[in-house]
């Protein structure tokens, strides 16, 4: 395949799948929190920490370890933790056995909100990302956007519904 003589340019080739790809950057993490807010009064975001606290043994994770699951700076996740507190859906709290840490915990109602919101949420997912594509594709996918995320981060978690998220010490 030729390439620019610029060593900085991408060829014809990459740039359209680039053009594809930042299409779909832009475009999906829209249509997700057009549905969450409409549905749930959640942000995407939002719905993926009580997702994660929801997977976690005793619905419970440090701040820190739940600011790495969701690629996002302490500060936002703070905020993020805040809107959830007032809707009594997270308690934020000290961990008994290490003052220096603060722990994350999803409440009932955060456990109910997860078990009512998900559904919806799942299915926009199904249609808009999964129905268009073959099994194979759909592995492909997968096979892509792991190597993908491990290049721009090979310390950062990739979670997995096999995975298991570490109980808060």
């Amino acid at each position: 395949m030729p390439r620019s003589a610029d060593p900085a340019a991408l060829s014809p080739e990459h740039l359209e799948v680039w053009a594809s790809v930042a299409t779909l950057l832009e475009r999906l993490p829209a249509a997700l929190d057009a549905q969450l807010q409409r549905d749930s009064g959640l942000t995407h975001f939002e719905h993926g920490l009580l997702f994660a606290l929801d997977s976690a043994p005793e619905r419970t994770l440090r701040m820190s370890t739940l600011a790495g699951y969701a690629s996002s700076t302490l500060s936002r996740l703070s905020r993020a933790i805040s809107r959830l507190e007032k809707k009594e859906w997270v308690r934020r709290h000290t961990d008994p056995t290490d003052g220096r840490v603060t722990l994350a915990t999803l409440t009932e109602a955060g456990h109910s909100e997860v078990v009512r919101s998900t559904p919806a949420h799942h299915a926009l997912v199904e249609r808009l990302v999964f129905e268009s594509l073959t099994d194979q594709q759909v592995r492909q996918l997968g096979t892509i956007s792991r190597r993908i995320a491990e290049a721009i981060d090979p310390s950062a978690p990739v979670w997995s519904p096999e995975a298991t998220l570490p109980a808060a010490p």
